[in-house]
């Protein structure tokens, strides 16, 4: 029996691309070759580099709007200090709703001055800041979309003039958003869109090639634009295997289909959780992720019942990350409704035996 997968990332695919990947790795296009042993020059693996890109522009209707997609290495942690070497020139302001904003405000530090524009550490961040201001003569505002660790998510958006950067690692493609708000956007692929090892990349061309710096070829957009994100070998089967969950999602009715799912799944995992009175939830109610549900369990003696219940319904992943406690249900795109439900039924099941 295929467990219910709720881990946080690398975390669950759709189960058509994983037959349709693991016969690539067989026999890719019937070519005689594995997808694993391909060149990253052939015809094949072109198409499939542009079908992805291609696929990226389209779902986020960006499409002629001068953006470019980018698929690249080192996972979102790399761009940390890619996106500063890039558009740093004087000063930038960041948004610290969690541990990956945190750190990238460490990584962009260490090229020129940083301003947090708001903070919700005090509260171990288990809100999004609302009221803050973005001065305008900065160089770009950067933001995280979804906090994996947190359960917290971004409901909307700040107006600014100057770029808006955001990292989406954990809620890529998961809900309608104007993505022309955003100047360039980067999400690693392990949670919502291909296997870990390759990381997206969406950038307006027009906000690049304004720092003084001599950018590291292998740090600069441009390089990497201009090579069709072919500069150095890409992560041939990760870029394969994003291409076909981008073609799964779009066979599903693209963004506006996803998100009714995502929102219905988040809808039957925190009415149980604010229902229950065994579980309380972490995060603020307004900003609870759709991706993410941290909760904790109010009567820790149950931990054990309740840990030997999850592993006999098939539930796997559902361990809070330490700076919580507790536990985290991630509902990423592939994850069914119904192992959402099989979670469901054994946290209501242990309310009947408490």
């Amino acid at each position: 029996m295929k467990k219910h997968n709720f881990s946080a990332g690398p975390s669950i695919l759709p189960q058509e691309v994983i037959l349709k990947s693991s016969q690539a790795v067989l026999d890719f296009n019937n070519e005689g070759l594995s997808i694993l042993e391909i060149s990253h020059r052939s015809k094949g693996f072109i198409d499939v580099m542009e079908q992805a890109r291609a696929l990226v522009l389209e779902l986020m209707g960006l499409e002629g709007k001068g953006y470019k997609a980018l698929f690249l290495q080192g996972g979102a942690s790399t761009q940390f200090l890619m996106v500063a070497m890039n558009l740093l020139e004087k000063r930038a302001g960041y948004l610290n709703t969690g541990a990956w904003s945190a750190k990238a405000i460490k990584e962009a530090k260490k090229l020129d001055d940083i301003y947090e524009v708001a903070s919700s550490k005090e509260a171990n961040f288990n809100y999004i800041p609302k009221a803050y201001d973005i001065p305008s003569d900065y160089d770009y505002f950067h933001c995280t979309s979804n906090n994996t660790i947190f359960g917290t998510q971004m409901k909307s958006f700040p107006k600014s003039d100057i770029p808006m950067v955001c990292d989406m690692s954990s809620d890529i493609f998961s809900r309608q958003l104007d993505f022309s708000q955003f100047g360039l956007i980067y999400a690693g692929a392990q949670k919502n869109m291909g296997p870990a090892g390759t990381t997206l990349v969406v950038v307006r061309e027009d906000i690049l090639g304004k720092v003084s710096r001599n950018i590291p070829s292998i740090m600069d957009y441009k390089v990497h634009i201009d090579n069709g994100s072919m500069y150095n070998t890409p992560p041939v089967f990760s870029v394969y295997t994003s291409m076909l969950t981008l073609e799964w999602l779009k066979n599903l009715g693209g963004l506006k289909a996803i998100e009714e799912m995502n929102e219905l799944k988040a809808q039957v995992m925190y009415s149980e959780i604010d229902l229950n009175p065994l579980f309380k939830g972490f995060a603020a109610k307004e900003d609870r992720s759709l991706m993410n549900a941290t909760f904790t369990l109010e009567n820790e003696n149950l931990k054990e019942t309740f840990e030997t219940m999850l592993k006999e319904a098939g539930i796997s992943g559902v361990n809070g990350h330490r700076s919580v406690g507790g536990y985290r249900a991630s509902m990423y795109n592939a994850l069914p409704i119904e192992s959402v439900k099989a979670l469901v039924e054994v946290m209501s099941e242990l309310e009947s035996k408490a």
